[in-house]
């Protein structure tokens, strides 16, 4: 991996949340029609924009589970690409952790720290809110431009629009920040990779009794 300045990480990670708002345009024209498959290798921007993929499938998938005009079938399977979707958002989270963890190590002032101070969420998990807010700052801005619907409803997500941009700005500035902590020793990145418990068939219950409970269900007996 090649060895990043701080400034130059700083240029990469608003590349990628600027990446975030035109991939939210560009996949509501025409969304990829295979899964983004990443290394580490392939650096910061590839791995965002295959976490994003996935926010971006959540989000819509969330949407159609709230329906009330389709068979109970459909809602069930939206619940199943849910779980999935969000399993594979956290793994990517994950990847952007690990890379952001191998780059910040090599900043000279992160070799002489003594005294470890830690930020309350990990920057795989702030660009991941960036991924989030971008995708709520296209729909919100799509409902300002609606015209079957009542004045008060337009100016109303508005003004919920505007908040979404200035959240989007000052947890930019604060991503830039923490990097700026980091640089001067004064904060130190560490993660907890998380130990998803719910599907993994090891850990969960009512994956691993559910064979006691019902033998030879999903089984072919034949």
């Amino acid at each position: 991996m090649n060895k990043l300045t701080p400034e130059q990480l700083k240029d990469l990670l608003q590349k990628s949340w600027t990446l975030q708002t035109e991939l939210v345009e560009t996949w509501h024209d025409q969304e990829p029609s295979q899964d983004l498959v990443v290394s580490l290798e392939e650096g910061l921007l590839a791995l965002v924009r295959q976490q994003h993929l996935k926010n971006f499938k959540l989000w819509h998938v969330e949407d159609r589970a709230r329906r009330k005009d389709v068979d109970d079938r459909i809602i069930a399977q939206c619940k199943r690409d849910i779980d999935q979707f969000n399993q594979q958002r956290n793994d990517g989270m994950e990847k952007i952790d690990s890379w952001l963890l191998q780059v910040i190590a090599n900043f000279s002032a992160q070799k002489q720290i003594c005294s470890k101070k830690y930020n309350t969420e990990t920057l795989g998990a702030a660009l991941d809110r960036m991924s989030i807010l971008s995708l709520k700052i296209y729909h919100m801005r799509e409902q300002t431009v609606r015209q079957d619907v009542a004045q008060d409803h337009v100016l109303g997500c508005q003004e919920k629009l505007n908040v979404l941009i200035e959240q989007h700005r000052d947890l930019a500035t604060s991503i830039l920040e923490l990097i700026d902590d980091y640089a001067l020793g004064i904060k130190t990145p560490k993660v907890y990779f998380q130990f998803k418990m719910y599907n993994d068939p090891a850990l969960n219950p009512e994956l691993y009794t559910s064979e006691s409970r019902h033998p030879g269900i999903g089984r072919n007996n034949a």
